[in-house]
């Protein structure tokens, strides 16, 4: 590889991780400090305008939204558990197919929240720790996720937007049959996760880092933290492997 090729690769590499920290930081101040206990569901636009996902919704069916517009899809609640706190996709495995399956066009006919989207290009969780009275958010590519969970493969290619709440049903349940993490899947992941950090198992310890190795691989998530007492961000790192 020449020099300069390299170069601009890392210059990329560089750019990419720059966007994920600027929308992290920007999410945190917005929805975080703000946070509350009840989960709800955001499109934040290329223009950096947020909409909870009922006004996305309505403003897209009277054509004042493009779909294109659309940038990062947000989920913002509240955790309780430490392992929540250190992988908070583990917990969350409808976000990714709902921002799938909006970034494909569709639309739920009920209570899903999924949304014509096709814009998309991230994926985003903001969450409050009670515990430690800190935000944080992890941004991930989606079209990375997708591929690293074999989602794309799970939905099928005839699969119509009148059908597409059954769709949900039948992918939520192929994805947890899937043993991503260190040979568990999401549940079972979050599950040795929480008894290594609440119930102090150490025993659990090189699991719990198989688990946080192979999160990281498939999420490649950047995180930011957020420390509520001193309203500042204490931490903002692309997370890496063990």
């Amino acid at each position: 590889m020449k020099a300069d090729e390299l170069f601009r690769r890392l210059e990329n590499i560089k750019t990419y991780e720059d966007e994920r920290h600027k929308i992290a930081e920007y999410l945190v101040r917005k929805l975080g400090v703000n946070n509350s206990a009840y989960i709800r569901y955001y499109i934040m636009t290329k223009y950096r305008k947020i909409y909870v996902i009922q006004s996305y919704r309505k403003f897209f069916r009277s054509n004042k939204i493009s779909p294109d517009d659309a940038y990062v899809y947000v989920l913002v609640g509240e955790i309780y558990s430490s392992a929540s706190y250190y992988f908070p996709f583990l917990e969350n495995i409808d976000l990714i197919l709902y921002a799938y399956l909006s970034k494909l066009g569709f639309e739920s006919n009920c209570c899903y929240p999924i949304v014509p989207a096709t814009g998309l290009k991230y994926v985003s969780i903001v969450d409050k720790f009670s515990e430690t009275d800190r935000i944080v958010v992890e941004v991930v590519d989606i079209n990375n996720v997708t591929i690293n969970i074999h989602l794309p493969a799970l939905i099928h290619g005839d699969a119509e937007n009148k059908h597409i709440d059954d769709e949900v049903i039948k992918v939520t349940s192929q994805l947890d049959s899937q043993k991503f993490f260190a040979g568990y899947n999401f549940d079972e992941a979050w599950r040795v996760a929480n008894r290594y950090y609440e119930d102090h198992d150490k025993s659990l310890a090189n699991e719990v880092t198989a688990i946080n190795n192979d999160y990281n691989r498939i999420f490649q998530p950047y995180r930011t933290e957020y420390d509520l007492k001193t309203k500042r961000i204490i931490a903002s790192f692309m997370r890496k492997l063990f």
